[in-house]
């Protein structure tokens, strides 16, 4: 029997450890959730940077290992961790960590919080695993006590989609103490070898199809043709690193292109840079951008889903359309060459992270969500 006077102890529930825009959402989530009312522990299905990181916030943590969606093996692991840990309700972070905790938890009573950090049906996937992806998604959203969606686009795309889809949008945020102008970079410039005068462009997420790495190589590689002051600093993991590393090579990158593995650190590179760019085909609402702007970047993105509900076009960023090498090329060299132009963008960028993407105003939305499932389950 639940009772009221007491915290609600909430599973946050994601399929990996490694850290990419939901990873951070949650690692953001735990560290300003109030705790007087919340306990929050953490569930992945693999190690990582994240688990790492919750380990010495002192948030507990647990890893039950697999890579699978609805992988029957580590259903019974899943099961006893809920009862030992008391469990009161679940929030579930993307759709291959929902096939493996939702039926369980449903078996118990617990109520269950589905966010969507962009679907898992994109466009880039073959006809018939589309279609299996659609499928599995109308059996997790019909099944949560409530879905979240963070952006507009995402909700949409659900309600056209899936019959019946509902949802709430409540747009991911940035922590603006940890992301600010404020803090001292400069010897992160030095460590990668870049001049004053060198004009940096950041990318700075997992090398995925999704984040389009080789189209980021290519345009960048026009770009510095006309332009060699300029530089690229790509930094993060993932299964299209060594394809993007042997492709700058080939391109005569070499002293133009700089590599790195995933960092903890992501404002001090941020500080670092002069150009944030996320060419990505589609996005949920991108962590990565709010962060660029919370550290006063010149952003260029791609035109697609939750992204241009984050920036305004020509005015707190540069919106351009996916998969198209000429136009990103041309967007660096236009940002390289007019540095006022990159200082009227970027404070355009900060004064719109500082208005609409708190850390704190997502909170509190998902808290109250949290509320009135737990009550809810409680009167009945």
């Amino acid at each position: 029997m639940m009772h009221l006077n007491r915290k609600i102890r909430v599973l946050q529930t994601i399929h990996q450890g490694k850290v990419g825009g939901g990873e951070r959402h949650v690692l953001d989530l735990v560290s300003t959730i109030d705790t007087s009312r919340f306990e929050p522990i953490v569930l992945s299905f693999t190690e990582g940077p994240m688990v790492d990181t919750l380990r010495m916030m002192q948030i507990p943590v647990f890893v039950i290992p697999t890579e699978r969606p609805f992988d029957f093996r580590i259903w019974g692991a899943v099961k006893r961790l809920l009862k030992e840990q008391r469990i009161d309700m679940v929030h579930v972070h993307g759709s291959r960590a929902n096939t493996n905790i939702l039926w369980i938890a449903r078996s118990l009573g617990l109520p269950v919080v589905y966010t969507v950090h962009g679907w898992s049906f994109h466009n880039e996937l073959p006809f018939w695993n589309r279609k299996a992806r659609i499928f599995a998604e109308k059996l997790i959203t019909r099944r949560t006590g409530i879905n979240i969606t963070v952006s507009e686009s995402n909700r949409q795309t659900g309600m056209q989609v899936i019959q019946g889809f509902r949802s709430v949008v409540i747009r991911n945020g940035v922590n603006l103490n940890c992301f600010t102008p404020d803090i001292d970079a400069d010897h992160v410039r030095e460590q990668y070898g870049f001049t004053p005068g060198d004009i940096v462009v950041g990318f700075i997420v997992r090398m995925t199809i999704q984040k389009d790495p080789l189209g980021m190589i290519r345009a960048f590689a026009a770009a510095h043709e006309l332009q060699p002051s300029l530089k690229l600093l790509m930094v993060g993991e993932g299964p299209l690193k060594s394809e993007v590393m042997e492709l700058s090579a080939r391109l005569g990158l070499q002293q133009a292109v700089v590599f790195d593995d995933f960092r903890q650190d992501i404002p001090r590179i941020l500080k670092a840079i002069d150009i944030y760019c996320l060419p990505s085909l589609w996005e949920g609402f991108p962590i990565g951008v709010l962060e660029a702007m919370a550290m006063g970047k010149a952003i260029i993105a791609t035109d697609v889903d939750g992204t241009r509900e984050a920036l305004d076009d020509n005015i707190s960023g540069i919106l351009i359309p996916p998969r198209n090498t000429a136009v990103l090329s041309a967007t660096l060299l236009k940002l390289a060459n007019d540095p006022a132009l990159r200082c009227r963008l970027a404070n355009a960028a900060l004064q719109r992270a500082k208005a609409e993407h708190s850390i704190t105003a997502m909170t509190t939305k998902i808290e109250e969500v949290y509320k009135d499932l737990f009550y809810k389950l409680v009167r009945h």
